[in-house]
């Protein structure tokens, strides 16, 4: 049985080809482009964040057993949400021009 990895270049153009296709590209559509952008980055962030809390033990939000794991994984969402409305780490704006020129490679 053959591992599956995750290649955010093959996530990235995969979500280029779905908006290219339903949306040309536009004044809305660069709206939306930004959005799902900044979704993935925040995405890409939240399971960074996830990974690197994973072993934290002890008392407190971050710690402990049981229900602190889904306190963990909201906390996380939201600190990835909130770094990338602050700007991000630039993958948004990668991912963006990576959608927009799939668009305009598209359009007619």
């Amino acid at each position: 049985m053959q591992a599956m990895t995750f290649s955010p270049t093959d996530a990235v153009a995969r979500t280029a080809d779905a908006a290219a296709q339903s949306h040309p590209v536009a004044g809305g559509s660069k709206a939306k482009a930004r959005a799902t952008a900044q979704d993935f980055e925040a995405m890409f962030l939240n399971a960074m964040l996830q990974h690197m809390f994973t072993g934290v033990e002890g008392e407190g939000p971050l710690g402990g057993k049981g229900a602190a794991g889904v306190w963990r994984s909201f906390l996380t969402q939201e600190y990835s949400k909130t770094i990338t409305k602050a700007g991000g780490i630039g993958i948004a704006d990668h991912v963006y021009r990576s959608l927009i020129a799939h668009q305009e490679a598209r359009a007619p």
